[in-house]
Parts: C-alpha cells; sequence; structure tokens
C-alpha cells in the first residue's frame, strides 16, 4: 500500500460488539443494517471477524468467508481490498477483553 493510500484511509476506527452466545442473533439483520449504511456512505468496512470466546478462556476467530453460504457471508461483500487490517496481535488484545462464553463481532 503507498503513502497516498494510507493518507485517503484516515480516518479508521474499530468496534467490537459483544454478545452473550446464546443470545447471539446472526440472522441476517445485522448484514441487512451494515450493508445500508455503506451503501448509504456512513462507513466503509475494511476489516471484519467474529470471535468466539469459549468457557475455558480459548479464543477463535471466524472471517466472513468461513461461513459458507449463510447470512453472514453477506457480510464478505463488504470488505474492502484492504482487508487483513487485524494482526494476531489485536485478535489476542480484544479475545483477553471478551467474557468466557460470548461472541464478538469486531468491525474495522
Amino acid at each position: 500500500m503507498s503513502d497516498t493510500d494510507v493518507d485517503e484511509l484516515g480516518p479508521v476506527d474499530y468496534l467490537v460488539v459483544e454478545f452473550p452466545a446464546d443470545q447471539a442473533d446472526f440472522s441476517g439483520a445485522m448484514a441487512a443494517e451494515l450493508t445500508a449504511l455503506v451503501e448509504r456512505g456512513l462507513v466503509r468496512v475494511l476489516d471484519l471477524l467474529i470471535l468466539k470466546k469459549e468457557p475455558d478462556g480459548t479464543v477463535e476467530g471466524f472471517e466472513p468467508h468461513d461461513f459458507g453460504d449463510t447470512n453472514l457471508s453477506e457480510l464478505l461483500g463488504l470488505e474492502t481490498e484492504l482487508a487483513m487490517l487485524l494482526a494476531a496481535d489485536d485478535v489476542e488484545a480484544i479475545g483477553a477483553a471478551l467474557e468466557p462464553g460470548t461472541v464478538a463481532a469486531v468491525l474495522v
């Protein structure tokens, strides 16, 4: 990525939304709302990751392409060509902050 590309990105923020695992609703409503925000030009999705923290504390990450042909796979089209901005250290830090037994959506 050139310096010009980086200058055109700013400002960049991230958002983590945490759900109790038994109450996480990934039925497609979230994807539809996020798509509407992107289409209106209010947000630009650079990277998206779903994290699941097991009761034993282990954390597993999922990219939108991991979901195959489901409602969540719609999110894959929202990521830009600059995806993969979240590094392993970022995932580890976010995972450490999650409560055991939760699922979180991480949006850059």
